[in-house]
């Protein structure tokens, strides 16, 4: 019998277990060893200095909240699914500790505020996260020190390649540890109420068929209601056009940075934790080093360089003096916003930004038995897709057109000039 088969959890269980209160779960519990080690780890611990909600904050003011404390409540959220008898009939200890895992460290790769690093650096925050758990890091080496193929199993439940879909499925899909944990929490942290629904009813009607995770038909009402509570989310909270703003003037300063850098400008700055990402070098490494507290800290000193649009975004941005914005319905108003802006001194590549919100509910796969699919099990021990047995879905489908927000972005100085466009 090889490693993989006669692993316990219980010989690797913690002498005193240790627990975290939280404001969502109560008690995050951690009841193994290679679980607080990796909580531990100097790469898990960068994410206290990681803003979950990036610029969110602008707005709501109490969305202070890091990765780190939602990351250890996806892993929670995987503990109790783990804990539900369908998974737990299922599932080998070598399984579950994988799952485990890779809910606590699925983000582990995401930069400084988040995707609107991502956007400038071309980078991917799963592709990051793989390379940090296969690659030399702090993670990598606690997880091999279990087995020298646990870091390769866990990234492959990160990357949707894993031959367990079930480990898959807890970890990311259309109803997953991962979103019902961040829809919870950002909703508690905003102050709002767009994000509840009944967590303990969905557990509680999750079975297993066909090697896959599905749902009993009493449970549609509470599904519904969280892909209600997704939607009304990203509207109200994710895609607020104020964190849009900020997240569109970080990605100007960000722009112009790099375009200083490829002109050989001199900075008085020392860009020593930001020349990886410039040069397109990202190791590890690099990419460890770098949180939110140090690039704030770039912003401050930029303040202070001699290029004025380096020195006046990061000013704005650091004093929340954020872009002004307005409804684009005609497209073609946009290059006479831009012509407009350049006219009066403002270069339209950095103060001049759109963008065209799309946010669907639920997405739909046929019959196709697609991983993503919500399946829905009926009495007769049926496996129909959710649309076949909510009607709120299904007229969600099948709406004639899902809500976009097409929006422009420019400095408060021009409002007036553009309102009349």
């Amino acid at each position: 019998m090889g490693f993989k088969e006669s692993f316990s959890l219980k010989d690797n269980e913690l002498n005193e277990k240790r627990v975290f209160r939280d404001a969502i779960h109560d008690y995050i519990h951690v009841d193994h060893l290679i679980i607080w080690r990796l909580i531990n780890s100097q790469e898990v611990q960068r994410l206290r200095r990681v803003k979950q909600l990036g610029g969110t904050y602008q707005v709501f003011q109490s969305a202070e909240h890091s990765r780190f404390v939602h990351s250890l409540g996806v892993y929670q959220v995987v503990r109790r699914m783990l804990e539900t008898e369908c998974l737990d009939d299922v599932l080998s200890d070598y399984d579950k500790l994988c799952v485990m895992c890779a809910g606590l460290l699925h983000d582990i790769g995401h930069g400084p505020f988040s995707h609107s690093f991502e956007g400038v650096f071309q980078g991917n925050h799963e592709d990051m996260t793989v390379r940090i758990i296969l690659e030399e890091s702090e993670v990598h080496d606690i997880l091999a020190s279990v087995d020298e193929s646990l870091p390769q199993d866990v990234a492959s439940i990160i990357q949707h390649t894993h031959p367990n879909q079930i480990l898959i499925q807890m970890v990311s899909s259309q109803l997953d540890a991962d979103r019902m944990d961040y829809l919870l929490r950002d909703s508690y942290m905003t102050g709002t109420t767009y994000g509840k629904f009944d967590m303990s009813r969905i557990l509680r009607t999750m079975r297993i068929c066909d090697g896959k995770i599905v749902y009993k038909e009493s449970g549609v009402q509470a599904i519904e209601n969280y892909i209600l509570a997704r939607y009304h989310m990203y509207w109200q909270v994710y895609y607020h056009p104020t964190a849009r703003s900020y997240e569109h003037l970080l990605q100007s300063i960000f722009a112009r940075v790099k375009d200083l850098y490829a002109q050989k400008f001199e900075f008085k700055t020392n860009l020593h934790f930001l020349i990886p990402f410039l040069e397109n070098n990202i190791t590890v490494e690099a990419f460890t080093k770098l949180d939110e507290a140090v690039v704030l800290y770039y912003f401050s000193e930029f303040m202070n360089e001699d290029d004025f649009i380096l020195s006046d975004l990061s000013a704005r941005f650091l004093n929340r003096h954020l872009f002004k914005y307005k409804e684009l319905k005609d497209m073609t108003k946009l290059a006479k916003i831009k012509a407009l802006a350049d006219s009066l001194g403002y270069d339209s590549h950095y103060y001049i930004m759109s963008d065209n919100q799309k946010q669907v509910p639920y997405l739909h796969y046929g019959e196709s038995g697609e991983l993503s699919e919500i399946e829905i099990l009926d009495r007769e021990g049926q496996l129909s897709p959710l649309p076949s047995k909510s009607e709120i879905v299904s007229a969600i489908l099948n709406s004639k057109k899902f809500k976009s927000d097409q929006k422009v972005f420019f400095p408060k100085e021009i409002k007036d000039e553009v309102s009349v466009l």
